[in-house]
């Protein structure tokens, strides 16, 4: 089952002896902050959780699905996540 964004918040506001508000306020201002740091251009480094970083897609051709015509796509940037070690072993099992 998902934990969802409240469930995160709460188990922080129970890990810190802080209240549920403060625990949502700090998992905004650490998901805040990461977006900061990646709509800069820059990449976040996690020792052992992992990379959160900007990948360019470049522009491309693809086919509307309905009338089969052949579409431009325009080039974009994606958000990417590369699980750390320290990640990749603990959901290893």
């Amino acid at each position: 089952m998902p934990v969802k964004k409240a469930q995160l918040a709460e188990r922080l506001a129970e890990r810190f002896g802080v209240s549920k508000k403060q625990g949502a306020e700090w998992l905004d201002a650490f998901i805040e902050e990461i977006t900061k740091v990646l709509r800069s251009g820059d990449k976040v480094n996690i020792t052992g959780f992992g990379i959160f970083k900007v990948a360019d897609r470049k522009a491309r051709e693809g086919i509307n699905p309905k009338t089969g015509e052949k579409i431009h796509i325009a080039a974009s940037k994606k958000p990417r996540f590369t699980p750390g070690k320290v990640l990749k072993e603990a959901v290893k099992g």
